[in-house]
């Protein structure tokens, strides 16, 4: 995998983060099967909540492991330890987030995770608000976040009246050019955005992330009308030696 992450708060699950690259495999949620599981397990494994993606804003929250699994929305939070959260991409932007606060319940400390597909639909649609507000409800109030490899504003060339749009919503820093000269969206920008928007900090995520469209160690569809997909998944787990990745 490009990126993993563990991150540790004393008294709760410990939050891992991951994103997997081509050279994990296709984890397109299309293709079922042993070698699907294989790779899947390989990054975590626990059950996993995939999503029928759908460019939407519907977000769901997951009670226990695997519940979810292929239904059509594009983001899921939990508290559950052992749940996993993924969200494929090929372009498109992978937002984790991970949050810790009182339960709203019994007040005690609690670890809540999120995961969102983020393409321009669903930012335009207000996708990682809802998954920040979601979590809200189950307790988070710090926040932090990160974004796996999409594609660049470089190689992303927009319809102006898309553009337009998101652009109203959001601010002149989601316009940009591709390399080409062309208007294009700046997907990371419109991702700080819409965090922002949401109380976020936008500046908290990566300083930099690769482009799926410029690095061919990554699925893109628009580049190389790949149907390969990366996965971003999160999860929570009461202890760390559980993954062999870790060495």
């Amino acid at each position: 995998m490009p990126r993993r992450e563990v991150i540790h708060t004393a008294g709760l699950p410990s939050a891992h983060l991951g994103f997997t690259d081509a050279a994990d495999g296709d984890l397109a949620v299309g293709s079922p099967g042993p070698e699907l599981d294989r790779r899947r397990q390989r990054v975590s494994p626990h059950p996993w909540t995939w999503l029928t993606q759908v460019h939407g804003a519907r977000v769901v929250e997951v009670d226990e492991p695997g519940e979810w699994a292929g239904a059509q929305a594009d983001a899921a939070v939990t508290t559950a330890v052992g749940a996993v959260l993924a969200v494929h991409t090929a372009d498109c932007a992978g937002v984790l987030f991970v949050g810790t606060g009182p339960d709203p319940v019994t007040a005690e400390p609690t670890a809540v995770v999120g995961a969102a597909h983020a393409g321009w639909n669903g930012l335009r649609d207000g996708v990682l608000q809802h998954t920040v507000a979601l979590m809200r409800r189950l307790g988070a109030e710090s926040i932090t976040w990160d974004l796996g490899p999409c594609i660049s504003a470089a190689a992303y060339e927009f319809g102006a009246g898309d553009l337009d749009v998101l652009a109203e919503r959001y601010g002149p820093s989601v316009r940009s050019t591709t390399l080409g000269g062309t208007p294009a969206l700046d997907l990371r920008a419109t991702v700080r955005a819409a965090l922002a928007e949401a109380g976020v900090d936008p500046a908290a995520g990566p300083a930099t992330v690769p482009c799926t469209a410029l690095d061919p160690g990554f699925f893109s569809w628009r580049a190389r009308s790949d149907t390969g997909r990366q996965a971003a998944v999160v999860w929570l787990a009461p202890a760390d030696q559980d993954y062999p990745w870790h060495g």
